[in-house]
């Protein structure tokens, strides 16, 4: 068997360079070889640790500002409950238990998965063992009725194209080969349409980032949002507005080249939450501000829970919820690396955790 970098360079040498973007896709998602296709990259284990494994506070107060949202909207006796990217299950699993007690809530909900990776949909199940799942390859599939939905580290890991300005036109990034190894290279200068309000913010030789995937996906949801109800917490590290590299590879919780032993490792680039907020409001849709997630999270009373937690434990279980604490609100940790969307229909309030 052929592996990903024996692929890639016959691809290369015989169509030529390849975009940043489809290197992306074929690492994280290639059917045989992608990163996610073939092994659990979650947990202390894996290459990396995500929120809600890293505490269950996470997704019990997720789970309570999307039930309290249901009920400001009226408690749509049917709806969808969905996450994109649902990693193990954890999140889902701990949203599911907190909200156990929010009357007619689970009466009402019909849970869907958007999961590409068969691996992960079977630790999925695993995980949400007694609750009825339905998985979606697409959040294109999802039903059409009310929809409260999660993406927490989804869009950090869509394919992205990466420019660098030359002029008033700009050269694209890509991936190509010398000497048998991968590197990167520039094609030619040329205008591009999407990029051409950056002109005025940027500077020769800067360079910026775009995510294709991320518009469709965004509007696909807030459609949904704005024409049946509903709201959508999208929580990612990122910014406003991209500008400089962001790409950034992970294996055993450590950085390594993006270009080495594809479809190893994590490949990852920052979230542009401008554009997530443009596309929102051209669907209709209201937004909130973009929140920090430590912010997000102590407004929600992440602090009290910790310290009801508190109560009952003692030594190295103690140290380690404290820790957790500090990990997901603190500014030095990812409290302030994390922002908070939320995207709600024009008319109706924000979840909890989040202001206009």
């Amino acid at each position: 068997m052929t592996s990903l970098m024996d692929q890639l360079a016959a691809r290369i040498h015989s169509d030529g360079t390849i975009s940043l973007a489809d290197y992306m896709a074929d690492c994280l998602l290639h059917p045989e070889h992608g990163y996610y296709t073939r092994q659990q990259p979650f947990g202390a284990t894996g290459d990396f640790t995500t929120a809600p494994e890293i505490s269950q506070m996470f997704g019990e107060l997720i789970g309570l500002s999307l039930a309290q949202s249901w009920l400001d909207q009226g408690a749509p006796k049917v709806f969808t409950l969905a996450e994109l990217g649902p990693g193990r299950g954890t999140l889902m699993a701990d949203l599911l238990r907190a909200t156990r007690a929010v009357p007619g809530f689970h009466a009402a909900l019909r849970l869907h998965l958007v999961e590409a990776s068969p691996s992960l949909r079977h630790t999925q199940a695993e995980t949400l063992k007694g609750y009825e799942v339905t998985w979606a390859d697409s959040i294109d599939t999802l039903p059409q009725q009310p929809l409260f939905l999660v993406a927490n580290e989804f869009f950090d890991a869509l394919p992205i194209r990466q420019f660098v300005r030359d002029g008033a036109g700009w050269r694209e990034r890509c991936v190509g080969l010398a000497e048998g190894a991968l590197c990167f290279g520039l094609g030619p200068a040329a205008p591009q349409p999407a990029l051409e309000h950056r002109l005025a913010d940027t500077k020769p030789d800067d360079l910026v980032e775009l995510c294709p995937a991320s518009p469709p996906i965004t509007a696909s949801l807030a459609q949904r949002i704005a024409q049946h109800g509903g709201a959508a917490l999208i929580i990612d590290y990122g910014d406003w507005r991209s500008l400089g590299d962001t790409l950034q590879a992970l294996k055993s919780h450590a950085p390594v080249d993006p270009l080495h032993a594809p479809g190893t490792a994590d490949l990852t680039a920052h979230v542009d939450f401008e554009v997530l907020c443009s596309v929102a409001t051209g669907a209709g849709c209201s937004h909130s501000r973009v929140t920090p997630q430590g912010v997000f999270l102590e407004r929600l009373g992440i602090t009290e829970r910790a310290r009801t937690l508190a109560n009952r434990l003692d030594g190295t279980a103690l140290d380690s919820l404290i820790a957790a604490h500090r990990r997901l609100t603190h500014p030095d940790e990812m409290g302030n690396l994390f922002k908070v969307l939320g995207i709600t229909p024009a008319t109706t309030s924000l979840p909890p955790g989040l202001t206009s």
